[in-house]
């Protein structure tokens, strides 16, 4: 249709040359219509319709479904590109969503860890804790016993020099020792 358009302005344009040739030697006017020459312009019309019909139009016609297959093959490019970018914008996505939720688990096995470690480690700090007051408990209930038990040997001794002077003598006797220490303990029991 353009190329159609192309020849006809052409040859529009040699027409009115050929009229204002026509008019100077005729002198007749642009109403007035010369046989001879209508029938030069449509042979020389005809001519290069033909001449362009076998040698200009395949070239144009060649170029412009040249440019329309490369204007597809760029459009189908930009469409395969598109859709590789919206399936790598999904892949994406659906990476990030994998690592949040894998970095959330991370997050609360590492508090539960924490807490396991905190709890162990206050139960182990209870533990010694126990054990060094039960150590130290017994260690104070033994050093008692041996201060208790030195504190009676003691009365006993005092008990029997005491009792030497009061009578006069010595008294050692195993048998007086376990005398005095048998009261000492009834009187213990007795309170």
């Amino acid at each position: 249709m353009r190329n159609k358009s192309f020849v006809l302005l052409a040859t529009a344009s040699l027409i009115p040359g050929a009229v204002s040739a026509s008019e100077g030697a005729a002198s007749g006017g642009l109403l007035t219509v010369d046989g001879g020459l209508m029938f030069w312009t449509l042979v020389v019309f005809g001519l290069l319709l033909f001449i362009l019909k076998k040698s200009a139009w395949p070239v144009i016609l060649g170029a412009v479904e040249e440019r329309e297959r490369s204007l597809q093959a760029t459009l189908d490019e930009a469409a395969r590109l598109n859709a590789e970018a919206k399936a790598s914008i999904a892949e994406q996505q659906k990476l990030l969503l994998e690592a949040r939720t894998q970095a959330s688990s991370i997050l609360a096995e590492t508090k539960a860890a924490a807490e396991r470690e905190r709890a162990s480690a206050t139960e182990k700090a209870r533990a010694e804790a126990d054990e060094l007051i039960s150590r130290a408990r017994n260690e104070i209930q033994a050093e008692k016993e041996r201060a208790t038990a030195e504190l009676r040997r003691e009365a006993v001794d005092l008990a029997l020099a005491a009792a030497g002077k009061l009578i006069g003598q010595r008294l050692e006797a195993a048998q007086d020792r376990k005398i005095v220490t048998d009261f000492l303990a009834s009187l213990e029991k007795s309170k």
